[in-house]
């Protein structure tokens, strides 16, 4: 780190890192300085000029905070610390010149802007602007783009601080929007009208300052003032990312994200903001029983009881859903297991080793990759397994970190060295690596769902240390870390626990076929192909509409709020059990959601150490021979994985797009 360097910001002395720029240091002094285009995590464009400030001693003019820094500034007659005004009458009349500029163009939109009540144009123009403007002649305006159903436009709107340009290229990878024109011509467009071909693109809702890119499905729908606001925990991937749900009365009208600079940073899929509107289509709002062959609705009272008589006297499997809380995982194991049944999480067939956090886990933190030097992709497609996450793996390309894949190759929105697409590619790998610099291998569940699956974990266990470095097990499902935590799995795996099974509790894993022949109970948020299969269908909450525990992909237990309430007569997964357990005679310990964490916490300890990364140690799983076929990818279709994003409109016209956009023949120009 740099020397620390003596500044005196209106007239406080601080020390900084000579290599911030000026509007760095004023955060870091608590000191608020106005902008429009500048972001910490994009490159500095400098071309709104709102961040304006006095640099004493230097040009006899205001500064842009955002490009100058601090070891350009320079020092007093006598070596005395340079001295930054924010607050003098040269920034003021700047601030206010800079801001009438902004709003000569701009339409008197507010009553009908969906920006309007979080909009920083109209807090700073009250803030830093004046009540008048000198322009009188007729405003300009500009052609709306079409960007595809997520993306609304109103380029009459635009600042041009042109950060929608800078998100896409340098975070989502994509080369479609840009800047055209000179002058009172410029405007932001995209390329040959095209729509954004990317899963992260949401993100420059909230990037854009102005009203000119907002939410589509979102529109007209609601004001910030009249939402009820939520922090809470996503669960449409494994990566736990931080969000906030907005919810009106007892609806959900849009998914944010909140910033974790150790998970998420400030971005989300769009998996994650998009999918509120499956969360009230296709819900199991009553409890329904089979009855010669139909479905019928039913009391509790007696959907409980027809679950009691299907299980007593019978051998159980407990399903436990990809999108579970940890909770509810841990009920349905004391329950199955208390009447001698056994319970799995790993629905898909994963074969993650039981009981070896740092072979399910791994020993990565998601942070690690900022600083990897070389990265090594194995049976994953992290675009589509976790956007975010990918992101950051371009960050890292970025700034110079090499990245090999093995498996399938994809379009990851940046270079890679493609080493091999099957198992013996792994295994070459293993023979010949050697110690590097900031290693991390990850591995993908597409690479443990074969029979193979703990071999390949052993594999890359060898190559991590061999390279000397870490490895992270990237999870497709939010809820199967924390399930792996509680003991949720048997010995053997899945076919292993449907043998001689009659009976199966099927809590939520509707992307599993059951053979017919064991009855079976199901338990969940959405009418789905588990309902479809069930004798007793117990509707449940979805993940906005109870409390639970997740842990993420690298182990880290988080808590998710109650956004809203389950719609009819549906209940708190945890609730369910606890009074089915009541009606087959075996009452589990609990009567409250705090007594159930409780007693989970006394037997897993770590999942008490919430937001915080648990070290896992390290132990190799026992060398064995794999197989010889290619990798496959876990995720076919990145919008449809579970059963909220298939009743989601939205998400369905996004699948019908990218399918479409891939059996498109490519155009000249690519």
């Amino acid at each position: 780190m740099a020397d620390l360097r003596k500044i005196i910001i209106d007239g406080h002395e601080v020390e900084v890192d000579p290599n911030l720029t000026i509007i760095q240091a004023c955060e870091q002094a608590g000191i608020e300085v106005p902008r429009f285009c500048y972001h910490e995590r994009l490159s500095i464009a400098g071309n709104c000029r709102m961040c304006l400030v006095e640099v004493v001693g230097g040009p006899p003019k205001p500064a842009a905070s955002c490009a100058m820094q601090i070891k350009d500034l320079r020092p007093g007659p006598e070596g005395q610390p340079s001295v930054i005004k924010t607050n003098s009458p040269m920034v003021k009349k700047a601030r206010e010149g800079v801001m009438e500029f902004l709003l000569i163009n701009h339409p008197l939109d507010c009553p009908i802007c969906d920006q309007g009540g979080e909009c920083d144009l109209q807090d700073q123009a009250m803030a830093y602007g004046v009540d008048f403007s000198r322009y009188r002649e007729p405003k300009r305006a500009s052609e709306d783009l079409n960007l595809g159903p997520l993306v609304s436009t109103c380029m009459t709107r635009c600042i041009s601080c042109t950060r929608c340009v800078r998100f896409t290229s340098e975070v989502a990878g994509i080369t479609q929007m840009g800047q055209t024109g000179r002058g009172e011509d410029s405007e932001i467009t995209s390329y040959l009208n095209m729509t954004l071909d990317s899963n992260l693109q949401g993100n420059i809702i909230d990037l854009c300052p102005v009203g000119a890119l907002t939410s589509k499905p979102y529109a007209f729908t609601a004001r910030p003032w009249e939402l009820s606001k939520t922090e809470t925990i996503d669960v449409m991937d494994a990566l736990g990312s931080n969000i906030r749900v907005d919810t009106k009365g007892r609806e959900v009208k849009r998914i944010v994200p909140r910033n974790h600079d150790g998970v998420n940073e400030e971005w989300i899929s769009d998996k994650t903001r998009f999918i509120w509107d499956g969360l009230r289509r296709q819900r199991l709002d009553k409890p329904y029983v089979r009855e010669n062959g139909k479905l019928r609705p039913a009391t509790w009272p007696e959907a409980l009881h027809a679950a009691a008589w299907g299980m007593k006297g019978k051998k159980v499997l407990g399903l436990v859903g990809d999108l579970a809380s940890t909770e509810a995982a841990f009920s349905l194991k004391t329950l199955i297991e208390g009447m001698g049944g056994s319970v799995e999480c790993r629905t898909d067939g994963a074969r993650l080793p039981v009981g070896n956090r740092s072979a399910y886990v791994g020993s990565a933190a998601i942070s690690d990759i900022d600083d990897a030097k070389q990265i090594v992709l194995i049976g994953t497609n992290p675009r589509v397994e976790a956007p975010v996450l990918n992101a950051r793996i371009r960050k890292a390309w970025v700034n110079g970190a090499r990245v090999s894949l093995i498996g399938p190759a994809s379009d990851l929105t940046y270079d890679y060295d493609l080493l091999g697409e099957d198992r013996a590619a792994l295994a070459d790998l293993v023979a010949n690596a050697a110690p590097v610099e900031g290693a991390l291998v990850i591995v993908g569940q597409g690479a443990v769902t074969e029979a193979d699956g703990e071999a390949v974990i052993a594999h890359a266990q060898a190559l991590t240390e061999k390279m000397g470095g870490k490895m992270l097990i990237l999870h497709t499902a939010a809820g199967r870390v924390g399930a792996m935590d509680v003991g949720a799995v048997t010995e053997g795996g899945l076919n292993a626990a449907v043998e001689g099974v009659q009976c199966v509790f099927n809590m939520g894993a509707d992307e599993v076929d059951i053979a017919p022949g064991p009855f079976v109970i199901y338990m969940g948020s959405h009418g789905d192909r588990g309902a479809s299969r069930a004798d007793v269908i117990l509707p449940a909450a979805a993940y906005t509409e109870e409390n639970g525990l997740f842990v993420n992909t690298e182990g880290r237990p988080q808590l998710a709020f109650r956004a809203a309430f389950p719609p009819g007569e549906a209940k708190e997964n945890w609730a369910v059990l606890r009074a089915l357990s009541g009606e087959l005679g075996a009452t589990l310990p609990w009567d409250s959601l705090a007594a159930l964490r409780r007693a989970m916490v006394t037997a897993v300890p770590h999942l008490a150490q919430v937001d915080q990364v648990v070290d896992n140690g390290w132990t190799p799983v026992a060398p064995r021979d794999m197989g010889r076929a290619s990798f496959r990818l876990a995720i076919r279709d990145f919008y449809l994985t579970n059963p909220i994003a298939r009743a989601s409109v939205i998400m369905a016209e996004l699948s019908a797009m990218a399918k479409a956009r891939a059996e498109a023949a490519p155009m000249a120009a690519e």
